[in-house]
């Protein structure tokens, strides 16, 4: 019986299981499946998605529940079902090949390997039936078996060469020229702001249609008060959290905006996205005092996820754009839809206000249905006055069919999660981040082995492990808990033992060792192990592991840990000089490399540790309380302590004198 099949009640993706019926044959990623293609002699159909991929399911339904379509794979290839989610790094190797052979990226992706995994075609979602010059995947198929059963020498030879331009994609770093210490950050930053600033449009974002939210791009742009960066600034995040991109009446943002206004959004909503702009939205607000709506849309979008993405062992991967099959049709509305739900709740004298607010109107930019907007003279938060009615229409939308919900416990995006929680200066939620840290441990720890899911299928990658690492970071600056140290201290050394590549440089010999690979040395079934250096929808792992060994290091005072993330910076240098914005968060990251900032208040909270807990504090790691860390030692109860690369200012008494000292390091 096909493995898919057999094991569908065991599965942790909610993806896999959905595939489990299909008259397709489907094999999970694995040993075996290799080893059944080798026995047979035939090539891999590889197929890779996501439970909220809105193509993903088209061509599921298109291709997949077809009987003819899943005979051609049946009898003429092996067929693997691979949830991207739960093994980013089979998706980042092969999209690597797709991208190679079709100039272009995405989800559904459809790649065909040799029995040992080298792929040697590959594209993304494919008709049903051949549509605008593209090739129908029946069509597709038969020329693959075609090309295997006659041309084998032509098709084993694009392998080898397909084979080798994907390892130096996938391992980019290792081809980049390691410089020394003399990187200029400051030229980096502004390279980087002057591009965002030309690039950022009238409607907010910095780029064309489709828009994807880039809170990275934002917090680059934070470091700099000139009224152009400002404007970008604030014209980005308003457009983001005041268009259709974020749900006005639940929370939260969608994926990305199909049209440049952010009027129109791809509708599932990923954890990963609300961690991500919850973090920059606060920390924006920080920067901005005089913009507090920005906070209001973090904890907005903070306890969206409470409520809605909450399961057993942390917090779900995403929410579907589909609901029964109708894009969106959860989120949009009708005029007469609205007075329904608002008459229904005897709420009929705030229709017009509400229909105002939210700019539903007859004839609406969805299918002739209105996405909830605000009104350009409306507040983000809801005005007194209307939550009732508000209330109402959310009640009424929860009758709905709803959409999908992907319930893995993604270790990563739940750990993007807990730092958002934990940096949100709000002791409800700050208790949540310190409980979810706690549960992710027990839950993906097992066996003295990280795990990236609850169910404890696939091993954990670099990014699980350093958005991880960098959470335990960020609780220990909350509490002042040694355990958090403790545990942090643990998971480097996990990290550096299964991960890094080569010798582990120390103080003695800082120059060693080619940085992290992506998958774990545990996991021995892939063709090559990729290495992620390039920042997109969220940061690379190269990016939050030199921040997280970083901070580490400075709240630990370890000369070791810090030369990893040196090591990390030198790699990258080249880059950082030369395409800034191709690695934004390594940027900043860097900045807590070369550039960190270590503020200490010793003894119980007061004005001084609270003050600082007030600020953006980009580069810069807090250290209160009375533990073990050095630095710590020999400082007195009542006073803050500022220092940067071992040069320590005067202690400061009073918050006056407190901005005064971070005045003269430049915080």
């Amino acid at each position: 019986m096909p493995r898919l099949r057999a094991t569908k009640d065991q599965l942790g993706s909610p993806y896999l299981r959905d595939h489990a019926d299909n008259p397709v044959e489907w094999w999970t990623w694995g040993e075996d499946a290799f080893e059944h293609a080798r026995d047979l002699d035939r090539p891999i159909f590889l197929s890779v998605g996501y439970a909220s991929c809105h193509w993903c399911h088209v061509m599921a339904h298109e291709s997949f529940e077809d009987e003819n379509v899943a005979k051609l794979l049946n009898d003429s290839f092996v067929a693997i079902k691979v949830d991207r989610e739960e093994r980013p790094d089979v998706d980042a190797l092969y999209m690597a090949a797709t991208q190679l052979v079709s100039g272009h990226g995405g989800w559904p992706m459809s790649v065909f390997l040799t029995p040992d995994g080298r792929p040697f075609m590959a594209g993304t979602y494919y008709p049903p039936v051949e549509r605008n010059g593209q090739a129908s995947f029946t069509r597709l198929l038969l020329a693959m078996h075609d090309a295997w059963s006659n041309q084998r020498g032509v098709v084993e030879e694009q392998a080898d060469q397909l084979r080798d331009a994907v390892a130096k994609e996938v391992a980019f770093i290792d081809h980049l020229g390691v410089h020394a210490s003399n990187l200029n950050l400051g030229a980096s930053r502004r390279i980087l702001r002057d591009d965002l600033v030309s690039r950022v449009d009238e409607f907010g974002g910095f780029g064309s249609a489709p828009k994807f939210p880039r809170g990275s791009y934002v917090e680059v742009l934070l470091e700099f008060d000139d009224e152009e960066a400002r404007l970008a600034v604030s014209r980005t995040l308003d457009a983001m959290s005041r268009q259709g991109l974020y749900d006005h009446l639940r929370g939260g943002f969608a994926r990305y905006s199909v049209d440049e206004r952010w009027h129109v959004p791809h509708f599932e909503k990923m954890l990963s996205d609300q961690a991500l702009l919850a973090r920059t939205f606060l920390r924006a607000s920080r920067a901005r005092p005089d913009r507090p709506e920005w906070r209001d849309v973090a904890l907005d979008t903070l306890y969206f996820v409470l409520s809605d993405l909450r399961v057993a062992n942390g917090f779900a991967s995403s929410l579907d754009a589909d609901a029964n099959g109708d894009e969106g049709s959860h989120v949009t509305w009708t005029p007469r839809e609205v007075a329904s739900a608002l008459a229904h709740a005897h709420q009929d004298s705030e229709i017009a206000r509400v229909l105002s607010r939210y700019r539903i109107v007859e004839l609406g930019h969805f299918e002739g249905r209105s996405i909830p907007r605000l009104a350009d003279d409306e507040p983000f938060r809801c005005p007194d006055t209307l939550r009732a009615a508000v209330e109402a229409l959310r009640d009424a939308r929860s009758k709905r069919v709803q959409p999908l919900r992907d319930e893995k416990v993604i270790l990563e995006w739940n750990a993007m999660f807990a730092s958002a929680l934990l940096i949100s200066d709000t002791p409800e939620l700050t208790n949540e981040g310190l409980r979810l840290v706690d549960a992710l441990h027990s839950s993906h720890f097992f066996h003295d082995t990280w795990w990236r899911t609850e169910h404890r299928e696939v091993h954990a990658t670099a990014s699980d492990l350093a958005w991880l690492l960098d959470a335990l970071v960020d609780a220990y600056e909350v509490t002042g808990d040694d355990s958090m140290l403790t545990r942090a201290r643990e998971l480097a050394t996990y990290l550096l033992q299964h991960y890094w590549d080569g010798p582990v440089p120390r103080a003695q010999d800082p120059h060693l060792g080619r940085g992290f690979f992506s998958s774990s040395d545990l996991d021995t079934g892939l063709l090559l192990r990729p290495k992620e250096i390039f920042d997109g929808a969220t940061p690379s792992s190269h990016a939050v592991a030199c921040r997280a060994f970083a901070r580490l290091s400075m709240c630990l005072d370890d000369d070791d840990l810090r030369c990893v993330s040196e090591r990390l910076v030198s790699l990258a240098t080249s880059l950082i000089e030369a395409h800034p914005g191709a690695v934004p968060d390594l940027l900043n990251a860097a900045r807590f490399v070369r550039e960190g900032i270590e503020i200490v208040v010793p003894g119980d909270a007061n004005e001084l540790s609270e003050h600082v807990r007030s600020l953006p504090m980009s580069h810069a790691v807090v250290v209160t309380g009375r533990g073990a860390s050095p630095l710590l030692e020999g400082r007195h109860d009542g006073l803050a302590y500022v220092c940067q690369r071992g040069a320590c200012r005067l202690p400061a008494s009073t918050v006056e004198e407190l901005k005064e000292r971070l005045r003269e390091v430049g915080a």
